[in-house]
């Protein structure tokens, strides 16, 4: 049992980590993590199916297997942390690199998935907006290939910027991750029927300065689509109806049908070339019965876009591939995955195979810490907490014990931040110290202070 430490407002979460596959905490609820600690290893398939190549029939094989190995931890030490960053990286017989960038709205589900090609949570994560401050990088090292991912801030404009006091680096970061991309995969929401018809201005901006950088179409969230359906109107929207230089026409006539509960299927067609015929799959719809034609066709090379034109798209005509998961609960990543590492190029590695993470871990700490704090806290508070680390050392038994204190400007803000009994930090703690497990693969005590800043 781990020992009180006195005069804090909160209590204390810590965990064992059990090479048995769980990691189970002893204060609280006894949240369990799991753990695997046998790394498996396959081999990438050569063929792989993207969204677009469903839509169009082309068959696919479905992995038996996750690829590659479990993760590494990221060291508790900075010292450790920078001697892997400095250190020459290992370099297998043939190295391939890829450099990936992942832009899109706020909340379009960024962290989420480089979180989810990592196989590691490194990154926050949060149903407010802005909750990535700066940019950061992930390296995904499969075999001999290895994925630079260049998580980004949201993009967003310098009037939202200013009204959110966001720093200067919110409106830079995304930009600089763009020069120096190989590829870049540009992220939407469907489920916000809000923003998900077009692309954002200042999405469409930065792919238009950067025409050079291939370019992926990630449709994320689609689990929340009842009709999925729509899907299809929102690619023709989001690529002004061109993928890969072909040009996608779609025609859909709907048969609704109130009165009966059948799903008749979706004919989806492919068109072209027209001399080999038409071929016609099969496929269910969850929502009202369709007739849909999907027709491609080779297209005229788009010409280049100034300012002027922008104002007029809704979607980037230069997407090579269009690829359609649920970034949360991990669907249909692996299939992005492996695409991403047959994108890579010969080139040396960038990072050592044992680093996961360019951030350090007091960064990590502090960002999940603030994660919780933004999902516990009501609208604008969150923002305005101060974080200050007081503690971090390894403790007799080689767990990580870590002491933060939370400057909040209000009284009535520490007083949310507590909750009624002290409930409110208890979770905070809890989630932030089964996280922080998961995130070193050690014990963690983790203690916050909450006090009013002078």
């Amino acid at each position: 049992m781990a020992a009180q430490w006195p005069g804090w407002v909160t209590g204390v979460y810590w965990g064992a980590l059990e090479c048995t596959g769980t990691a189970q905490g002893v204060q609280g609820k006894g949240a369990r993590v799991p753990v695997s600690c046998a790394p498996r290893v396959t081999a990438i398939p050569a063929r792989w199916s993207s969204a677009l190549g469903s839509i169009l029939g082309i068959p696919s094989e479905k992995p038996s297997d996750t690829l590659g190995q479990h993760p590494p931890p990221v060291a508790t030490s900075k010292e450790e942390q920078d001697r892997l960053l400095r250190g020459r990286p290992d370099q297998p017989h043939n190295p391939k690199v890829l450099r990936i960038a992942i832009i899109g709205a706020p909340n379009a589900g960024k962290s989420t998935l480089s979180n989810q090609l990592l196989g590691r949570k490194v990154f926050p994560v949060s149903q407010k907006v802005h909750t990535t401050r700066c940019k950061a990088r992930g390296v995904v090292t499969h075999e001999d290939t290895q994925l630079i991912i260049l998580d980004t801030p949201g993009l967003t404009s310098p009037f939202k910027a200013k009204r959110h006091k966001l720093e200067e680096a919110m409106l830079t970061d995304p930009w600089d991750s763009m020069k120096h991309a190989d590829l870049v995969l540009v992220l939407v929401d469907v489920s916000d029927h809000w923003t998900r018809n077009s692309l954002s201005k200042e999405v469409l901006k930065c792919l238009s300065q950067f025409p050079q950088i291939p370019s992926v179409l990630v449709l994320n969230k689609v689990d929340l689509l009842k009709n999925k359906f729509i899907l299809l109107e929102l690619v023709t929207e989001l690529t002004e109806g061109i993928v890969n230089g072909k040009k996608l026409e779609v025609s859909s006539a709907f048969k609704d049908n109130s009165s009966s509960s059948a799903k008749s299927p979706v004919q989806i067609t492919q068109t072209s070339p027209p001399e080999k015929g038409d071929n016609t799959w099969d496929n269910s719809s969850d929502a009202r019965a369709s007739e849909s034609r999907l027709g491609t066709e080779e297209a005229q090379q788009p010409k280049h876009y100034g300012p002027r034109d922008l104002k007029n798209m809704k979607g980037w005509p230069f997407f090579q591939e269009i690829f359609m998961l649920a970034a949360l609960h991990g669907e249909e990543v692996d299939t992005l995955k492996r695409y991403l590492l047959l994108q890579a190029k010969p080139g040396a590695w960038e990072f050592h195979s044992s680093v996961l993470t360019s951030q350090s871990p007091q960064e990590i700490c502090n960002n999940i810490i603030r994660e919780k704090i933004l999902e516990y806290l009501p609208l604008e508070v969150p923002y305005s907490v101060i974080q200050v680390t007081e503690m971090w050392e390894e403790g007799p038994s080689g767990e990580l014990l870590i002491a933060q204190k939370l400057l909040v400007p209000r009284k009535s803000h520490m007083t949310m931040l507590i909750g009624r009994g002290g409930k409110v930090i208890s979770r905070i703690v809890q989630e932030a110290g089964q996280d922080l497990m998961n995130v070193f693969l050690c014990d963690v005590r983790l203690r916050l202070q909450v006090e009013v800043k002078s």
